[in-house]
């Protein structure tokens, strides 16, 4: 229960037990949610040697990190709830009343800093916003590991407390009001509906950026998905990756080397003479934001075939790109040789733009946006 405090200070009947459980709950459910996607999409980024993911079904990356990003939003004001619910709890007196309760305060901290930290990196990431200097990605994964840890002793500390404070009735979990406490002009259900209301609310106008018939509601979303050059969106430009100029050299080539039995070279030109395939295809971004677009271009199966690669070769893609993060990509054996893994020269029927991946870029089907190598100059089959 919630120790009694300063009468002057916390005299709201809604810092009680009961508002901190049914709070503590859907957090826990979306912070484990984040967790789980979060780890997923790391996996995918960097995949150690026992995970492989697959290249089917073709928009499975595209829900699930949207729905990492939506339920890390709708996090932010449950967070705010539930910390001003249990505020006073930081004013009880004595501060420790048992082993359990030593472990359960020792375990709050990492907890509220590691969750603080978690949501306001990753709102900041949508908006490709970065205020620090450390890496956001490799931060963001360490510090949810810390995060979930903590969760899961403070859910072991609180198990028994919150049961009985979900299945009890209302009156025997408010805080002894103290003589001069007044009563709240919102009673529980309106204070826990005006918290999942705007839970809710942030999510719809943000999903929007992923979850098409919501578009037009997606007021909060940094990027609107039918925004940009050739209608969706740019993260990264030709002239901000430095590519500008090698991108619409008369020199550009495509190699295929590696460990293949010919090595192959060639133009722009070629490539387009040669059989093209069409894929209707997403690109899913860390962000949150999805759009699904018509793909032209030539099989990266059909190139590893001509080239001589094994039936089971992976392969590195290489952009023309030298500088700053994601300069290549890898290819598994499944996305590898999956029909629809294109190096495209087209999009809804014209020539890729130059911040789109001109001449040449991958794309591919399940894969994270930033995989989807643009500006690509060469194949290396492992």
């Amino acid at each position: 229960m919630i120790e009694q405090a300063t009468p002057r200070v916390f005299t709201s009947r809604l810092h009680d037990e009961r508002n901190a459980a049914i709070l503590g709950v859907a957090l826990g459910v979306t912070f484990t949610v984040c967790f789980v996607t979060g780890v997923l999409s790391h996996l995918i980024q960097d995949p150690p040697s026992w995970f492989q993911w697959p290249s089917r079904p073709a928009g499975l990356y595209r829900v699930s990190q949207g729905v990492h990003v939506a339920t890390g939003l709708a996090s932010i004001p449950l967070l705010l709830a539930k910390l001003w619910v249990v505020f006073p709890k930081l004013f009880a007196w004595p501060p420790f009343t048992s082993a359990a309760h030593i472990v359960e305060r020792l375990a709050i901290f990492p907890l509220v800093a590691g969750g603080v930290f978690e949501l306001f990196t990753g709102l900041s990431n949508v908006h490709l916003w970065y205020p620090w200097p450390f890496n956001f990605r490799s931060a963001h994964y360490w510090v949810a590991w810390i995060t979930i840890g903590a969760l899961v002793v403070h859910i072991g500390a609180k198990w028994a407390a919150t049961r009985a404070a979900l299945f009890v009735d209302d009156a025997s979990t408010d805080i002894a009001p103290a003589p001069t406490a007044t009563t709240s002009a919102f009673d529980r259900r309106t204070f826990l509906a005006s918290v999942f209301a705007a839970a809710g609310a942030v999510t719809v106008f943000t999903v929007g950026q992923t979850v098409s018939p919501l578009r037009k509601l997606a007021l909060l979303a940094p990027r609107r998905p039918d925004t940009g050059p050739q209608g969706f969106p740019v993260n990264r430009t030709a002239a901000t990756a430095g590519v500008v100029e090698a991108a619409h050299h008369a020199d550009y080539r495509l190699s295929v080397e590696g460990k293949v039995r010919r090595k192959l070279v060639f133009t722009r030109d070629e490539l387009v003479a040669m059989p093209q395939h069409e894929a209707t295809l997403p690109i899913s971004c860390v962000e949150g934001w999805s759009t699904t677009q018509r793909w032209r271009g030539v099989r990266v199966r059909d190139l590893l075939t001509r080239a001589g690669a094994d039936s089971d070769a992976e392969v590195r893609v290489e952009s023309l790109q030298r500088r700053r993060s994601y300069r290549s990509s890898d290819l598994n054996r499944w996305h590898a040789h999956d029909p629809d893994t294109l190096l495209a020269l087209e999009v809804n029927g014209e020539a890729l733009d130059i911040d789109h991946g001109y001449p040449v870029r991958l794309i591919g089907p399940n894969r994270p946006g930033v995989m989807q190598t643009k500006w690509v100059t060469r194949l290396v089959v492992q």
